[in-house]
Formats: C-alpha cells, structure tokens, sequence
C-alpha cells in the first residue's frame, strides 16, 4: 500500500501546485492548456488502445460496458456524488468544474496497464518501481489538471488510494488470472476511455466517458470466457 499512498500524496502535491496557479492564467492561455492536455490525453489514449486485444471483444465490450453504463447512469452518480462533495466544501474550493474535474482525474489515473501491473507487482512482489513512476507521472499531469479544472482534481486522490489500494490487497486472489493477455486487453479498452477523455478536453464532442467504464469488467469476463468463445469465432 505505501506505493499508492506516495501516488495519492503526489496528485495532492500536483494538484496543490495547480491550484496555487488557479485564476492566475489568462482564458486564452487557459484554453491553450486544456488544448495541450487534451493533445497528449488523446495520444496516451491511442497508445494504450493499441495494445493487443481481439478487436470483436473490444468493440462487444465497449457496446455492451457502454449501454450498462448508460443504463445504470454512471456518469450522472459520480458527478452527482462530486457535486454532493461540492457543497459540502468551503465556497472558495469549490469553483470551477470540479464534478468534472474529479471525474476525468479519477478515469485517467485508474484505468490503465500501469495501475494493473503495478498494483500487481507492489502486493504480490513487493515491487515499487512502477507505481512510484506513475506517481511522478501522475503528480506531473494533475497540475495542469487543477490548474484548469479545480480541486476535483486535488479529491481524485481517494479514487486512487480505494481502486490501486483495492487492487493492491486482491492481487493474491486475482493475480493468477491477471496474466499478460488480461492486461493488455483490459488496457487496451481503457485507452478507448482516455482518448474519449482527450476528445472531451478538445471539445471535439462531449461524451460521457464514465458510462463506459463497465467496458472494463466486460473485456475481462470475455477474456475469461476465451478459451469458450473461440470455439465459435474461429
């Protein structure tokens, strides 16, 4: 667990950097930034996404994990839950988009290869090494995360300490199951959910990215059922 907790306490410290920064950028060079992250998010998305997985698992996941999703009001719950920490927080904390901000936070640091891996390798190993590399990148990102989008970004830390955490302590019990294949393709859907990120921050669409987050479970119980499902696909 001490790996996740530098994670946190580094997008605490990032944020925090962010923030001291918060009202100080002119519009234009506000929009400059968010073009900026949404450039990068975008291509870290397409990175990941390519990752390899069966591309009919992937587009079924994302379909199905995506009308769960929708159906269940994802989205809506979490930034419900944002806008109820919202108010419960001094005003001055509360500006900007913070739903939002705690939101897109949240997704771009828990989903992906190195979360898995790394919560992976820190409980059954013992091995830092890559969850303290995603702390710095992590801490990087969220300071011109906050520096746009607000505390949200600061609160994203809890997310990270229950998901990593709750992966960390499970690894025992899921780590046989988590093999290379697994990972890839639960990564390579995860990109698909940063690139809606970065398409959101460009302001290309607005998609609701947290609707598809059960693409992730999905890809997982379909990689499960390959050895079944290859049966009929080949």
């Amino acid at each position: 667990m001490i790996a996740t907790i530098v994670n946190a306490i580094a997008v605490l410290i990032g944020s925090s950097l962010g923030l001291a920064l918060r009202g100080r950028i002119h519009d234009e060079y506000e929009q400059t930034v968010f073009t900026a992250l949404g450039i990068f998010t975008f291509l870290l998305g397409i990175s990941m996404a390519q990752e390899p997985c069966n591309a009919l698992y992937m587009v079924f996941a994302l379909v199905l994990g995506g009308l769960l999703g929708t159906w269940v009001r994802v989205e809506e719950r979490i930034l419900s839950f944002g806008q109820w920490l919202k108010d419960r927080l001094p005003r001055s904390m509360g500006q900007g988009q913070f739903a939002m901000g705690f939101l897109d936070a949240t997704v771009l640091f828990c989903v992906g290869a190195m979360t898995i891996v790394g919560s992976f390798k820190a409980g059954i190993e013992k091995d830092y090494q890559l969850l303290l590399l995603k702390s710095v990148m992590d801490g990087s990102i969220s300071v011109l995360l906050a520096a746009v989008m607000g505390w949200g970004v600061a609160f994203s830390a809890v997310s990270i300490l229950f998901i990593q955490g709750t992966l960390t302590l499970m690894s025992r019990v899921v780590g046989p199951y988590a093999d290379q294949v697994m990972i890839d393709a639960v990564s390579a859907v995860g990109g698909m959910l940063i690139i809606m990120i970065g398409i959101n921050l460009l302001k290309l669409k607005k998609i609701k990215t947290a609707n598809f987050t059960p693409a992730i479970v999905m890809i997982v119980l379909f990689q499960l059922a390959d050895p079944w499902l290859s049966r009929f696909t080949c």
